[in-house]
């Protein structure tokens, strides 16, 4: 069954908050995102700016995942903060619709979408060679020097970049806005 994507609108909040549970791998640690209140910043108050960006997967009539950007600041201390203009990208796909193509339906269609918005997306991600390659495919680098510590269990993660070509942005020239169809 193929899936099927939708924006991520913020009368949805709740879907990004539900997600952050398996983007943070809490089920793998047997934790809420209620037990690392840090997590919030990723969430809290989604989509009451014009510059959060999301979607979700349907698939089998179920939400599978969600993808999401937020623009951080310095001083929230956020993993996979790049600078106040580069939004830090939030991926969680649930355990069984993991390996099917799921988070990479929504991570091609989030990097289309977030090109008539921003130059750069940045992620932070688990530092090791599954994880890093697979953004890898999707033109991120590596920020060298830019680990720190999950705040899920302190395992080593890394910071990582993808500037965003205009080219890749298949959109009409006449002013196209994302964000008018969020709401």
């Amino acid at each position: 069954m193929s899936v099927t994507l939708y924006f991520l609108r913020s009368t949805e909040q709740k879907i990004a908050e539900d997600m952050l549970h398996f983007a943070y791998r809490l089920d793998e640690v047997a934790k809420t995102v209620d037990d690392i209140c840090e997590l919030e910043k990723y969430t809290q108050n989604y989509g009451l700016t014009n510059r959060d960006l999301g979607l979700y997967a349907l698939k089998e009539n179920k939400i599978a995942g969600a993808i999401w950007l937020r623009l951080l600041k310095e001083d929230d201390n956020a993993n996979g903060y790049v600078n106040d203009n580069t939004p830090v990208l939030t991926i969680g796909v649930k355990p069984e619709f993991r390996g099917e193509g799921v988070g990479s339906s929504m991570l091609e269609q989030l990097i289309l979408e977030a090109g008539s918005l921003y130059e750069n997306i940045s992620v932070s991600v688990l530092n090791n060679n599954k994880t890093v390659s697979y953004f890898e495919k999707f033109g991120f680098s590596k920020i060298e020097e830019s680990l720190g510590k999950s705040p899920t269990d302190g395992t080593e993660v890394m910071t990582m970049i993808k500037a965003i070509s205009k080219e890749l942005v298949k959109r009409p020239s006449d002013g196209y806005d994302p964000r008018k169809w969020m709401d």
